[in-house]
């Protein structure tokens, strides 16, 4: 199953080397395990979108490891991925950039002929093969139509899919400078949010920064110490308190003063829902 991470510090730009590199189980090593591509997401000083992706494991490519030493942003998303859309190729592996935004994707959905023919010339965005980035156009679609509110377009996209097309998990992380978007839906992949305040709080290995473990995932950040931030990752990561589980088809928005506003905006289950653990070849996971 492909993983999620987003992390934002509204306006304070930080480092994501620990968590991508260092920690106990870092994007790196998780790399091991979901091994058709890594990638992760920022925005330079000018706000414009930077990607650093490769359809392999981070720990073969040395280029992941410059970036992921070197990158600055007020805002990341960072995902692995397990494919089953699309061959490992960089068009496919995740993020994806558009219109000034970067998307990240867990789960999937089938029948993209009909959701190509709904995007009209948003099809145009599409560079791969994947559900995800097909997803990512319909947002952006529904976003412009929307006057370019990113969370309408989030929840409409959502929506539509859910109500026309089989769906596994529409969880999804979305990006633009200093803001972040989070959406689970229906409920069968776990997605979590952390709002943590600048300082020092709770920890469990002693080491100075922000230091967040589970069986899967790490982040060590120590850059954040000085800075409030909000993390969403796919799994609940202790070592820190106040984690909450998102509701099934809930959308969170996390501005740039780092206040948070969610809702409830799929409160019906898909049309047609495909399984966990269903052999289904139309959906990137």
């Amino acid at each position: 199953m492909c993983r999620l991470f987003g992390l934002t510090a509204g306006a304070e730009p930080v480092r994501a080397t620990f968590w991508l590199l260092d920690a106990p189980d870092s994007l790196e090593v998780q790399s091991r395990r979901n091994a058709d591509g890594s990638g992760i997401g920022f925005f330079d000083p000018a706000g414009a979108p930077v990607l650093d992706k490769q359809p392999e494991p981070a720990f073969t490519d040395p280029e992941f490891t410059r970036a992921a030493k070197q990158a600055e942003s007020v805002t990341f998303v960072a995902h692995v991925r397990w494919g089953t859309v699309g061959g490992r190729t960089v068009a496919n592996t995740h993020p994806f950039a558009m219109n000034g935004r970067i998307m990240a994707h867990n789960g999937g959905f089938g029948e993209l002929e009909r959701l190509e023919a709904r995007l009209g010339d948003y099809a145009s965005l599409v560079l791969g093969d994947t559900d995800s980035e097909r997803y990512f156009a319909l947002i952006t679609q529904q976003a412009d139509a929307h006057g370019g509110d990113t969370g309408a377009g989030i929840a409409a996209a959502a929506r539509w899919i859910a109500a026309s097309l089989p769906v596994s998990s529409l969880n999804t992380v979305v990006a633009a400078p200093g803001e972040l978007w989070a959406l689970r839906y229906p409920g069968q992949h776990a997605l979590h949010v952390l709002q943590r305040p600048p300082g020092p709080g709770p920890r469990t290995t002693g080491q100075p920064g922000l230091h967040l473990r589970s069986a899967t995932s790490s982040v060590h950040v120590p850059a954040l110490d000085a800075a409030a931030s909000v993390v969403v990752a796919s799994e609940q990561l202790d070592g820190e308190d106040g984690w909450r589980m998102l509701a099934p088809g809930e959308l969170v928005h996390v501005r740039r003063d780092l206040s948070i506003q969610s809702a409830v905006v799929i409160p019906d289950p898909p049309a047609r829902l495909i399984p966990v653990g269903s052999q289904n070849p139309n959906i990137d996971t």
